[in-house]
C-alpha cells in the first residue's frame, strides 16, 4: 500500500536572515529605487520652476543641499548596479564612503530648511512647524542607516534597510507633486499625513506586499519601517500642535536673527 506523501508545512514568511539566494532580491531592489528616482524626479520637476522664480530667492544654502542630497540617489543608485553586475567588492567599498557622506546629509538638511523657513518668514510661504517633518525624516535616515551598516554582512536584511534609508527621505519629493495637485494644505492630521508621506507608505507597503508573497519577510525590515511609519505620524500631530507652532516660529526668528 503506498504511503501518502507528508503533509507540508505552513511556508515561511518571517525571517530574521534571508535563506533564499541572495541574487533573488536584486531585481526587487532596483525596481524600488526607479520609484523612489520616479517620485523625486515628478516632485521636484514640477517644482523646479517656482524653486528658481520664488520670492524671496531660495538661499544658496539650498543649491548645496539640492547638489548633495541628489548626489546620494546617485550613489544609491551605482552601488544597486554595482550589485546587479557582481561587483561586490567594489560595493562594498563604495558603502563606507556613503556612510560618511551620510553625516553631511545630517547637516545639510536641517541647515537648509531652516535657512530656507528664514528667507520665507513673515511671507505666506512661511512654515516653521514643517521643521517637525524634517527632523523626523533625518533621525529615521540615521537610525536606519546605523542599522543597516550593522546588518551589512546579513544581505537580505542590508538590502532592505538601505533602501529604506532613503524612502524615509523621499517625502520632499513626494510631497511637492502631492502639493502641485492639491494646492490648498490639508487641516486634518490624518490627511495631512497622507498628503505628505505618501511615497513613504506606498513604498514601504510595495516592498512588504512583495516580501510577504514571496514568503520573504524580514524581521528588521518590518520593524523599521513600522517605527518609520509611527515616527512620521507623530511628526503629522506634532505640526498641528499649537506649542510646537510657538516654538518652531521662535527657533525660525532665532536663526533669521543670527544665521541668516
Amino acid at each position: 500500500m503506498a504511503t501518502a506523501p507528508p503533509l507540508q508545512g505552513p511556508k515561511t514568511i518571517w525571517h530574521v536572515c534571508g535563506t533564499w539566494s541572495a541574487r533573488d532580491d536584486r531585481t526587487p531592489s532596483a525596481v524600488w529605487l526607479g520609484l523612489l528616482w520616479l517620485g523625486m524626479i515628478l516632485g521636484f520637476g514640477v517644482d523646479f520652476h517656482r524653486f528658481l522664480h520664488e520670492h524671496p530667492s531660495a538661499p544658496r544654502i539650498l543649491y548645496v543641499h539640492a547638489i548633495v542630497f541628489t548626489g546620494w540617489m546617485l550613489l544609491l543608485t551605482a552601488q544597486v548596479l554595482l550589485v546587479l553586475g557582481d561587483r561586490i567588492a567594489w560595493h562594498r567599498k563604495l558603502g563606507w564612503f556613503l556612510a560618511g557622506r551620510a553625516c553631511l546629509m545630517v547637516i545639510l538638511g536641517p541647515w537648509g530648511v531652516m535657512a530656507s523657513q528664514a528667507a520665507a518668514l513673515g511671507t505666506p510661504f512661511s512654515d516653521p512647524p514643517f521643521l517637525s517633518d524634517n527632523i523626523t525624516s533625518m533621525v529615521c535616515f540615521v537610525a536606519i542607516l546605523g542599522w543597516g551598516i550593522a546588518l551589512r554582512k546579513n544581505p537580505a536584511a542590508h538590502r532592505r534597510m538601505m533602501i529604506l534609508t532613503t524612502v524615509a527621505i523621499c517625502d520632499p519629493g513626494f510631497g511637492r507633486f502631492s502639493q502641485f495637485l492639491w494646492p490648498n494644505e490639508p487641516h486634518s492630521v490624518i490627511v495631512w499625513f497622507f498628503y505628505s508621506f505618501y511615497g513613504n507608505v506606498l513604498l514601504v507597503t510595495l516592498m512588504a506586499a512583495w516580501d510577504l508573497w514571496r514568503g520573504r519577510l524580514i524581521r528588521s525590515f518590518v520593524f523599521a519601517a513600522s517605527g518609520m511609519l509611527a515616527a512620521e505620524a507623530a511628526a503629522s500631530m506634532l505640526y498641528f500642535w499649537p506649542p510646537w507652532k510657538a516654538v518652531t516660529l521662535s527657533w525660525v526668528q532665532v536663526w533669521a536673527t543670527h544665521f541668516a
